[in-house]
C-alpha cells in the first residue's frame, strides 16, 4: 500500500491534468476519513508541499487540494508541519487574490493553523517588525468588507481567527492598538445577522478584556461600540423604562426603549458577562458601566435569565459591584 500511496502522491505533480485532477479528487477523499488521514500522516513530507503547489492552479484542482489540506489540519501535528512549511502565508496570499473559488477553505485553513501557538504567531509576523501584524489588518479589512447579509459569506470565519489570535498577548496588543483601529472596525459588526459573526466578535472582545487591567483607556475610548457589544446580550427581553433609558446613551437606549429580538446565544451571553466583569475588576471600569446605567441592564437580564451558567456570570458581576472585591479571573 504504501508503495501505491507514494505513487498517488507523486501524481499530484503530473505535467498531465486530467491525472492531476484523478489524484487529488483520491486524496481528497482519503482526508474525508480517519483511517485515511492516519495513511497518509506516514507521507506529509511530500504530501504538504505538493498540496501547498496545487493552491495556485485552476479550481478543478485547487478546490479539492484546499478541502484535503482543511481536513489535514484538523490533526496537530500535521498542522505543525503545515506551519513549518508556510502554509499560513500561502493561505493569505490566497486570500489577497481574491480568488473566491477557494476563499472560504482558504480561512478555514487558517481557523485551523491559529489554534497551534506557532500557527498564531506566524499569522502575527512577529519576527519582522516591517510587516508586523499586516496579515491581521488584512484579515479584519476582509471580514468588514464582505456582506454578512448575503447566505455565502466566505470571510465569516474569519472571526474564529481573531479569536483564536486574541489568546495570544501580542494578539491582543496588536488589535487594542489604537493607531491601527483594528477593534473599532471589528466591534460594530456584532450587530449583523451572522450568529458566526456574532460569536467571532464576541470571543475577540471577552480575550482583549483581559487586556482591561493596563489598557482599560484604549477600551473606553471604544465605549460607542463596547457597551453595545457587551450590554444588549445580557439585556434580556424587556422594553425598558423612560426612567431606565433615560441614564443610558443613545446607542444603548435607542435599542433597549423598543421590543427587540433577543440574543439567545449563552456562549455570547457568558462572553459578555466575563467581559464585563473584566473591565469591572478596575475602578474606572466599574465608573465607567455606572454611567451607561449597566447595573441596572444586568439586573433586568438577570431577571429575564433561565440559563444556570448566564446566571453564574451575571452574580459574579454582582458581587463584584457590590463588594468590590477582585475574585479570580476566567482564563483566556
Amino acid at each position: 500500500m504504501a508503495s501505491e500511496l507514494d505513487e498517488l502522491i507523486g501524481f499530484l505533480t503530473s505535467p498531465s491534468p486530467q491525472v492531476k485532477k484523478a489524484a487529488i479528487d483520491i486524496v481528497r477523499g482519503l482526508t474525508g476519513s480517519e483511517d485515511g488521514l492516519s495513511t497518509l500522516s506516514h507521507h506529509s513530507d511530500t504530501l504538504l508541499g505538493s498540496l501547498s503547489k496545487l493552491l495556485g492552479e485552476k479550481k478543478e484542482i485547487s478546490e479539492p487540494a484546499a478541502e484535503a489540506l482543511v481536513n489535514l489540519s484538523q490533526n496537530s501535528e500535521l498542522a505543525e508541519k503545515m506551519v513549518s512549511i508556510g502554509m499560513v502565508n500561502k493561505a493569505m496570499e490566497i486570500l489577497s487574490k481574491h480568488d473566491l473559488g477557494i476563499t472560504r477553505l482558504s480561512v478555514m485553513l487558517l481557523v485551523n493553523l491559529t489554534q497551534l501557538a506557532t500557527g498564531i504567531i506566524s499569522l502575527l509576523q512577529t519576527g519582522d517588525e516591517k510587516v508586523k501584524g499586516l496579515n491581521v489588518v488584512k484579515l479584519v479589512r476582509f471580514f468588514c468588507r464582505s456582506s454578512s447579509e448575503t447566505k455565502d459569506d466566505p470571510f465569516e470565519h474569519v472571526g474564529s481567527i481573531l479569536v483564536n489570535i486574541s489568546r495570544n498577548e501580542a494578539g491582543r496588543k496588536l488589535l487594542l492598538d489604537t493607531e491601527r483601529g483594528l477593534l473599532k472596525q471589528i466591534l460594530p459588526l456584532f450587530g449583523t445577522i451572522s450568529p458566526l459573526r456574532k460569536r467571532g466578535v464576541s470571543g475577540t472582545l471577552r480575550n482583549c478584556c483581559f487586556e482591561a487591567e493596563n489598557q482599560l483607556n484604549n477600551l473606553l475610548l471604544l465605549s460607542e461600540f463596547l457597551w453595545p457589544a457587551l450590554l444588549l446580550p445580557v439585556a434580556g427581553n424587556k422594553v425598558y423604562s423612560a426612567e431606565d433609558t433615560s441614564k443610558m446613551p443613545l446607542e444603548l437606549s435607542s435599542v433597549l426603549s423598543h421590543e427587540r429580538e433577543a440574543i439567545d446565544d449563552p456562549d455570547i451571553k457568558i462572553q459578555a458577562a466575563e467581559s464585563i466583569y473584566l473591565i469591572a475588576l478596575q475602578e474606572a471600569g466599574r465608573r465607567a458601566l455606572w454611567s451607561v446605567n449597566g447595573p441596572r441592564i444586568l439586573q433586568v437580564g438577570y431577571e429575564d435569565e433561565e440559563d444556570p451558567k448566564v446566571m453564574e456570570a451575571y452574580e459574579r458581576i454582582g458581587a463584584l459591584l457590590v463588594h468590590g472585591d477582585e475574585a479570580e479571573q476566567p482564563s483566556v
